[in-house]
């Protein structure tokens, strides 16, 4: 497969293999591909949302696609293509998309940024529709830093977890010059030496399912060894009512006396948030650890990277569920709702690509846009082979 020739949303799903027989097709593939992504952008959240915008907007659609027929795709037909489509199919043309989008947009940067790593953040996320019909679907995602941007998400088996769903999202990649960031759950060894095997770094959260090296790091803090110096970081934001102060504290971790793959710095990181209109306030403490040694990231680095792996649950999981409204979505039958999840992950950074910061806006304004929807998915408005 060339992994080089997608310049289009519309063009990397067209090209995954049409699962239908040869006899009795009435539409072609690539307008199926097409009438799904175009409803998508223009905010339907589902099979039927996706079939009854298109009813709604036959005509129109028909003109803009220079269609040499009347009629379009029933809702069956299109639920039908959702069901069946081949998701890892579907994952790797996407992910093929982005790789090739992010190429035209690499600029070299200066000297002194060319250092700072990307951060990468793992982490899980269920599909509660699907759920409310028995059917439990985690997706384990891999998302920049910042931008949101996905690079991959694979299903969880079943009667598995999430650990067990990471070294297939990670198989084969080039981590050089990443930071994997982690919460507590997929802090296992194992994980650890394939980040570092595939020559990335990691920071990750240390909690009770590691109660060793949860009390480990915990110790050195309360009672520092002689040898070892401290270094910290403030920051303090105000917002929403409150205030919230974080101090990260960093500690090298050397002679082994941290038992953990490729550890180089240990951290505890205190968080006060006080609520501005009744004065209470709260205190947390949680700790983690990394594999990049003092010269390779200070503290002010560290809270970056640990303040950046939200971004998968702020802009990516909760734009899902609430923008989206993958939570309210119920589909449920063969690939369909992961299909959609791949495809939510698409627009989202197809949207933001284009410089859209408010989802919602993005969304009204190309529903009320047909044309410029259509261009933004890259289906250029000429005839369209039957």
């Amino acid at each position: 497969m060339d992994r080089e020739k997608y310049s289009s949303l519309v063009e990397a799903m067209a090209d995954v293999p049409d699962p239908r027989g040869t006899q009795g097709q009435r539409y072609g593939w690539r307008l199926l591909m097409t009438l799904i992504a175009w409803a998508m952008v223009a905010g339907q959240r589902s099979g039927h949302g996706i079939a009854h915008w298109v009813e709604l907007h036959r005509e129109t659609l028909i003109e803009q696609l220079a269609l040499p027929y009347d009629r379009l795709p029933s809702e069956p037909t299109l639920r039908r293509v959702l069901r069946f489509v081949d998701v890892l199919k579907l994952e790797e043309r996407l992910a093929c998309l982005r790789e090739n989008q992010a190429i035209d947009q690499t600029e070299t940067p200066p000297a002194s940024e060319s250092a700072e790593r990307v951060g990468q953040a793992i982490d899980g996320k269920a599909l509660r529709g699907a759920a409310h019909h028995g059917r439990p679907i985690t997706l384990v995602g891999r998302v920049v830093h910042g931008t949101a941007e996905v690079l991959g998400e694979v299903a969880v088996a079943d009667k598995s977890n999430e650990i067990t769903a990471v070294p297939e999202l990670l198989a084969g990649q080039d981590l050089t010059g990443t930071v994997t960031t982690m919460d507590a759950l997929l802090t296992q060894r194992e994980l650890t030496k394939q980040i570092l095997g595939q020559g990335g770094d990691y920071l990750l959260m240390a909690k009770e399912n590691q109660p060793r090296l949860f009390t480990t790091i915990a110790l050195h803090f309360d009672n520092p060894p002689p040898t070892r110096i401290i270094h910290w970081v403030k920051t303090e934001d105000k917002g929403h009512g409150r205030i919230e102060i974080r101090i990260l504290e960093t500690m090298e971790a050397t002679d082994g006396w941290v038992d953990w793959p490729g550890v180089r710095q240990i951290m505890r990181r205190t968080t006060i948030r006080k609520l501005l209109r009744s004065g209470k306030s709260s205190t947390e403490i949680t700790y983690g650890l990394t594999s990049l040694d003092p010269s390779q990231a200070t503290p002010a680095q560290l809270e970056r990277l640990w303040r950046g792996h939200w971004t998968i649950e702020n802009k990516l999981h909760y734009v899902r569920d609430v923008t989206l409204g993958e939570d309210a979505c119920q589909a449920r039958c063969g690939s369909t709702p992961q299909a959609l999840a791949a495809l939510r992950n698409a627009i989202l950074d197809l949207l933001r690509q284009h410089g859209w910061t408010r989802i919602p806006d993005a969304l009204r304004y190309h529903a009320a846009r047909p044309t410029e929807a259509l261009q933004l998915i890259g289906a250029v408005p000429s005839p369209m082979p039957a």
